[in-house]
């Protein structure tokens, strides 16, 4: 089922989102922002299709949630741990286990 692969496909973006802000490009931040955006865009997608194919499942139901849990929480990880703000710091821990 298509949602369910774009659901899915949320997980192959954390490596290269990762292997991408841990890198020395110096549009990183863009590119990353542009991939998250990317990402975010297919969950709107795949609930869009779901609803108007009505091929709703249980196991979409519990991975679409899950990959959007593990996108964000990967990229506020990455962001906390190249920042030396303190601020930037708590925000995104607090984002995190709020999430978990």
């Amino acid at each position: 089922q298509l949602p369910n692969a774009l659901s899915l496909s949320r997980i192959a973006f954390i490596p290269i989102v990762a292997a991408i802000w841990l890198s020395s490009l110096p549009t990183r931040g863009a590119l990353c922002a542009a991939i998250f955006t990317v990402g975010m865009l297919t969950d709107f997608v795949d609930g869009f299709l779901a609803r108007k194919l009505n091929i709703t499942s249980k196991f979409g139901a519990f991975i679409d949630p899950v990959t959007d849990k593990l996108l964000v929480c990967s990229s506020l990880v990455l962001l906390a741990s190249t920042s030396s703000s303190l601020g930037l710091i708590l925000c995104a821990l607090s984002v995190v286990v709020r999430e978990i």
